[in-house]
């Protein structure tokens, strides 16, 4: 068994569990504005569907505004229409060129709801980091009892795997503590 492919397999794992999670928060919205609020949004347009990014740039003029261009003007009322439709709170405003969203500003309550949410998805991606170290102590051990290793290679590779899980459990509460900072900003 190769000791550092085994270890490098089990960091790429843990490494797409927190992209992942990135992902998940940036589309949640902070009361500033991001690209990722809108990104997952789908067109329906000449009778296809397609993803808003392939028909249109999408830029952040201010913290506070979503400013999108689409590359044909004629695709504007569907972009306009499907974003109403992915997020009714979104407010989409068409000046017959491009179309601007403001993000308003969260009240208090919906902060709390937020980064209650946020928490919540910190949790589930540590609970995901941690279900990867077991199986890979699982898998150590069954190299173990079947003598491709040492016990002393079992303990060393262990630990790597542990300081692994450390380390990606502690980017992810900087990661979310940044979440929570951005969210509490008013």
């Amino acid at each position: 068994m190769d000791e550092t492919a085994f270890v490098n397999e089990t960091k790429t794992k843990m490494s797409h569990a927190i992209e992942a999670y990135k992902a998940e928060l940036a589309k949640i919205r902070t009361g500033r504005a991001s690209t990722g609020l809108i990104e997952a949004v789908n067109v329906e347009y000449y009778g296809s569907v397609s993803p808003i990014i392939r028909l249109a740039s999408i830029s952040i003029p201010d913290s506070r505004t979503i400013s999108i261009n689409p590359w044909d003007a004629g695709s504007l009322p569907a972009i306009e229409k499907a974003i109403q439709k992915y997020d009714p709170s979104l407010n989409p405003s068409n000046d017959g060129k491009s179309i601007n969203i403001k993000i308003p500003a969260l009240t208090q309550e919906r902060r709390k709801e937020i980064t209650k949410q946020v928490g919540k998805l910190s949790e589930s991606i540590k609970q995901e980091i941690r279900n990867f170290r077991r199986l890979s102590n699982e898998k150590i051990k069954t190299y173990e009892k079947s003598k491709e290793i040492s016990e002393d290679q079992s303990f060393k590779i262990q630990k790597k795997v542990q300081d692994l899980t450390d380390n990606f459990i502690k980017e992810i509460d900087e990661i979310t503590k940044r979440k929570e900072k951005e969210i509490s900003e008013v």
